[in-house]
This record gives C-alpha cells, structure tokens and sequence, in this order.
C-alpha cells in the first residue's frame, strides 16, 4: 500500500479491525519512511452474473428500487425497504461466493418480502416467477395461506 503523503510503496498495519457489518476491513497504517499514520478500508466485491452473461456489481439499491415497485400502493415505509435490501445482501454475502446470478437475487428477495407484505410478495413473485394466469395466483396463495395456518398466524 502507497503512502498517501509521501508515496512511500511500504506501509505497516498497525491494527486492523472488522466492520460492524462484517462486509469490510478497516487498517490502520504507518509508512516507515514519514512516520504519518493514515486508514484504509477493504471491501469484497460481490458480483452478479446477469442472464445475458454480463457481470456488474451488486447494487443494494436496485433490489430496494425492485421490491419499493411491488410495495406501491401498500404500507410499507423506507426504513422497511432498506432493512429488506441489507438483509437481502446479507443473506447473499454469508454464501461466501464472489459471484451470484441475477435468478438468486430474487429468490433471496422473496422470502424476506413474504414476511414483509404478503401482497407485495404476489406481485413480485408473479414477475419474478413468470405466474401465467390465474392458477399460478391462486397456487402462490393457496401456499401463503397453508404456510400461515401451519405458523398460527
């Protein structure tokens, strides 16, 4: 690591520490040569494999702007959806890979978003699973209502 004062190309970890999220690890450094003390963080890349076969970062955002369009209309507020995304994101990372595909992204929406909003789940199940009619309604529905039952809701 490069000093950023005087561009010495040997620095020293002084200590090192993991963030709250445990996505990121934060060094303290010391460059022998200036004496200055300076942080770096470092972060893991996550990214996903599109259909088309493209790789891009993963974007917390976008799975928020994805679930916020099956929420409207409903009681859902944004505090909700950022907790969803995070979890989401969480749930992702804690597989320990370096690259997911876009389908296991919204699979690992749908359960946090049943839990949330049993409407909004619909919605976005029947885009995400490509429901084509009725029946594939009323089979998700029929699912919700058997999975309630069992929990005693």
């Amino acid at each position: 690591m490069h000093c950023p004062f005087c561009q010495n190309n040997d620095t020293k970890v002084v200590d090192t520490r993991i963030s709250e999220d445990g996505h990121s690890i934060r060094r303290r450094r010391e460059c022998p040569e200036c004496g200055r003390r300076f942080t770096t963080v470092e972060t893991t890349m996550l990214l996903v494999t599109k259909r088309s076969g493209n790789l891009e970062p993963f974007d917390r955002q976008k799975v928020i702007d994805g679930v916020r369009k099956a929420c409207q209309g409903r009681p859902i507020d944004e505090d909700a959806l950022k907790q969803l995304g995070q979890q989401v994101e969480e749930d992702l990372r804690s597989q320990g890979l370096a690259q997911v595909k876009s389908e296991d992204i919204g699979k690992a929406i749908l359960k946090p978003l049943r839990e949330l909003d049993e409407v909004a789940y619909l919605r976005f199940a029947s885009v995400y699973q490509n429901f084509n009619g009725l029946a594939d309604f009323q089979k998700a529905i029929d699912e919700l209502k058997r999975d309630k039952a069992a929990s005693g809701k």
